[in-house]
């Protein structure tokens, strides 16, 4: 498992993190999400080691991660921003990566760049953005890791190479109990592969919890009033958004579908329809009430 306990970063004067407190599953698919700036990808390399917290704690397996080689070598990170050593090929990061990961399996990298179709004696320089991805994916794929740290991961791969990237991840965790913390702007990417998801937010987490009841436990409500406003029977709920147009109420409020079912038979609106969120949705609107709003971001 791994834990962040109040994790806070600075880059001299610019705050990265904020307080950050997460606990994730071992097993478990990690979406984390946030707006840009968030420090997603800082949290990350905290995450794996790769950057030390200014304060707070950060273990995996109850043991720290930061100048831990042993713990290290079970964490694989795949950057944004791809890095390879000039000059090198797939089969140089291979030979470097076995040197690193105890467990490296040569047998699956081998299978796993044939069936992408990638040489691997052909200079990486010479690769699209997208094939440098999918070299990343591979190596972290025949490593041997238990948690595999991945930032932006499907950008640059097309859909074809996606779906085959998440159908590796979702094996090894299937398989070998692997633990995938993926960060990731493409929501509808994250929404059905993840079992947990984590917001952040100006360096702050806005939660971190189980997809499906993150789901369950926001509404999405349109309805056009009767006699009794619609301000009226929302009175009393947590309302997150609330948009009109014309005589129709677009809602999001926080509660079960069946709190919500009985407030509207209660206020008996002329009509009335809960609609299921998706994650993208549910971002919208949680950094809405915290200040994030499109409509300010326009005019």
């Amino acid at each position: 498992m791994i834990c962040a306990q109040a994790v806070h970063k600075s880059f001299g004067t610019i705050p990265a993190l904020d307080s950050v407190t997460a606990e994730i599953r071992t097993g478990s698919i990690y979406g984390l999400i946030g707006s840009n700036g968030a420090g997603k990808s800082t949290f990350l390399r905290i995450l794996a080691g790769i950057l030390k917290p200014d304060s707070g704690t950060v273990t995996i397996d109850e043991q720290d991660v930061f100048e831990n080689p042993e713990i290290k070598s079970r964490c694989f990170m795949i950057s944004d921003e791809q890095y390879f050593f000039s000059g090198c090929t797939p089969r140089d990061m291979k030979d470097y990566y076995k040197t690193i990961y105890p467990h490296f399996d040569v047998d699956r990298y081998r299978s796993l760049m044939n069936n992408f179709g990638l040489d691997e004696k052909r200079k990486i320089r010479t690769f699209s953005k997208g094939m440098k991805k999918q070299v990343s994916v591979i190596c972290a794929a025949s490593s041997g890791a238990d948690y595999l740290f991945c930032d932006e991961t499907f950008d640059g791969l097309d859909p074809v190479a996606r779906q085959a990237v998440k159908s590796i991840f979702a094996g090894d965790v299937a398989e070998f109990c692997a633990t995938p913390v993926i960060a990731s702007h493409n929501l509808r990417e994250l929404e059905d592969f993840c079992d947990c998801i984590g917001l952040l937010h100006r360096g702050g987490i806005l939660f971190s919890r189980d997809l499906d009841d993150m789901k369950l436990s926001i509404q999405k409500i349109q309805l056009i009033p009767d006699k009794i406003s619609g301000e009226q029977m929302l009175r009393g709920m947590h309302v997150l958004t609330k948009h009109t147009s014309g005589r129709m109420w677009t809602v999001t409020v926080r509660g079960s579908r069946q709190e919500v079912e009985e407030r509207m038979r209660a206020g008996n609106p002329i009509y009335y329809e809960i609609i299921p969120l998706s994650l993208e949705e549910i971002f919208i609107a949680e950094t809405e009430v915290n200040g994030y709003d499109a409509k300010k971001l326009i005019l």
